[in-house]
This record gives C-alpha cells, structure tokens and sequence, in this order.
C-alpha cells in the first residue's frame, strides 16, 4: 500500500487526466487481468483494465456495422446478466 504522501503525489500528478479506480473484485478477476497482461503484453492489471475497456467499446462502434459484432454483443450482453453473480463480488 502506498503511504499517503505517495497517494497524494500521484493524485496532484495525474489530477487533470486520471482518477484512481479501487474495487473490490473476485481473485478470477485478478486472475484474468493479469493473465490479460500477459497476454497482451500490457502493464500490469490497471492497464488491462483500460484495455478492456477499450476493447469493449471497439466491439461496440463495430456492432454499429457489422451484424455478427452487434449478435456478439447482444450475446456476451444477456450472458452476463444471466451469470452475473458468478462474474460480480
């Protein structure tokens, strides 16, 4: 854990383009973000965080276009909510 001096040069850092994210989330969610790192060759789970993010939305601009994007889409969507409490704390 950073100490609150860190906390505070980071926060007056990054003030104008980031915020900090912390959550609690299940350890296959840990697991997966950074397996993703890996993957992906990212750094470390908050930039697969954003990576997620960012392929999230790609899949959505591509669903505007693209018919088998958007049954993707409309599938990964009903999925989840189906199994949401396997994938939420």
């Amino acid at each position: 854990m950073a100490t609150a001096k860190h906390q505070k040069k980071w926060r007056d850092k990054h003030r104008l383009v980031k915020s900090q994210l912390n959550v609690m989330a299940r350890s296959s969610v840990h697991e997966n973000l950074n397996d993703f790192s890996d993957s992906f060759q990212l750094r470390g789970k908050g930039e697969a965080v954003s990576f997620c993010a960012f392929v999230t939305r790609a899949l959505i601009q591509r669903a505007d276009f693209s018919t088998e994007a958007a049954r993707m889409l409309d599938d990964f969507i009903a999925a989840y909510h189906r199994d949401r409490d396997l994938h939420q704390n």
